[in-house]
């Protein structure tokens, strides 16, 4: 009973992390009006609340060690949701980036903490079902935003509301802290590779380590490119209407989701290996088909293929930590995996933005190199661990 009370309540820790996630894109046009401000200035709050985003994460091993979960979670929760309260009291630029703060330190220590604890106490098909609640909160909280600016409340309104969801999350986290000592943790299943009992010995501070934060990088830089310039090379490179390019972008989102929702179902059937294998596989398709085709469907589909690809890779290598790494490893390697995406998000998107200015079409190659770089990264990790 306690584990799964607490399991519902790790769903919606994950959808009130994703709650944040794009609604400043859809806040924004508003806000800087409103504050007076130049319009490039919502993508240095978005770099620094990633920035440290992913310090926070790479803290994370320490701090839980220290702390355990649920209290840094506990404690991450009310930092995010107190920072939502700041933004909507901003008055100027010095307030939106003394909210980034706490929203950056938060969101990262909350999403290593709930990662590093599903990996070892869950099974693959909840930590699939993780992510997929981090979609539908990344999905609700633009939704959110916009009846928020539609119905007269405005961005403060609509941030005002997502940071009282934080706090009464918080709040929940608080009642129900003595759980996150009552589950037991999980003894991992052996890898494919791996055909005996005993538990795995790499350390984090291996070459597999590393690698494993690097591959996190890679991943989270490709998927973003891909999110975030999908639309543009659409509706700039080859004409298509704005109304039809967001609506194939919500395919590649929608389709991210869906698919860590299926991989919960067959997680019990198949290795987080196979997956992971499989996912990268569908996801190198659907990249070179949406640089060969000018088809509007075939372009659809190429982005559901990508999203539905992407699905089970992040999760899969996620739940796998365990198996390949020494206990007392894991939540550091989960924590610079979790900063190590965060960085991967900071950068590529950024640097594909230059590239832009060239050739956007040149975009659609560089996520067909990043696939391909990844899956040789995760066959390399899979040798050596």
């Amino acid at each position: 009973m306690s584990s799964r009370l607490l399991l519902l309540i790790i769903y919606l820790g994950f959808i009130s992390l994703g709650l944040p996630d794009g609604t400043i894109g859809v806040a924004w046009p508003q806000m800087h009006a409103t504050l007076a401000l130049p319009i490039g200035l919502g993508g240095v709050v978005v770099l620094v609340a990633t920035l440290l985003s992913a310090t926070s994460g790479f803290a994370s091993g320490r701090w839980i060690a220290r702390f355990t979960t649920g209290p840094v979670v506990l404690v991450s929760c009310f930092l995010t949701g107190s920072a939502l309260l700041i933004i909507a009291r901003a008055q100027s630029f010095g307030w939106l980036i003394a909210a980034a703060a706490p929203l950056g330190l938060g969101a990262g220590a909350v999403d290593a903490g709930l990662n590093g604890y599903v990996a070892r106490h869950y099974s693959g098909r909840h930590m699939n079902w993780l992510h997929a609640c981090w979609g539908i909160g990344a999905t609700t909280g633009p939704l959110v935003m916009a009846r928020a600016l539609s119905g007269g409340a405005g961005w403060r309104g609509g941030y005002l509301t997502l940071g009282l969801a934080q706090l009464s999350l918080a709040l929940l986290f608080l009642a129900t802290l003595r759980l996150w000592t009552a589950v037991p943790e999980r003894r991992p299943a052996a890898n494919a590779g791996n055909t005996t009992s005993t538990a795995p010995t790499t350390l984090a501070n291996s070459p597999a380590g590393w690698l494993s934060a690097a591959i996190f990088a890679i991943y989270v830089a490709v998927e973003t490119t891909a999110g975030v310039w999908a639309g543009s090379i659409l509706i700039v490179a080859r004409g298509i209407s704005p109304e039809t390019a967001g609506l194939c972008v919500a395919c590649y989102y929608g389709s991210i989701t869906a698919g860590r929702l299926a991989a919960g179902f067959v997680a019990h059937r198949c290795s987080n290996r196979t997956l992971v294998t499989l996912g990268t596989t569908l996801a190198l398709l659907g990249a070179l088909v949406f640089v060969a085709t000018r088809s509007v469907p075939f372009a659809a589909g190429a982005l559901v293929l990508l999203g539905l690809g992407f699905a089970p890779v992040y999760p899969g290598l996620m739940h796998e930590v365990p198996r390949r790494f020494a206990p007392a490893a894991v939540q550091t390697v989960i924590g610079r995996q979790s900063g190590a995406a965060c960085l991967g998000a900071a950068s590529l998107p950024a640097a594909a933005g230059w590239l832009a200015e060239h050739s956007l079409e040149s975009i659609g190659g560089i996520v067909v190199a990043g696939v391909l770089l990844l899956a040789a990264a995760i066959h390399r990790l899979n040798r050596i661990t």
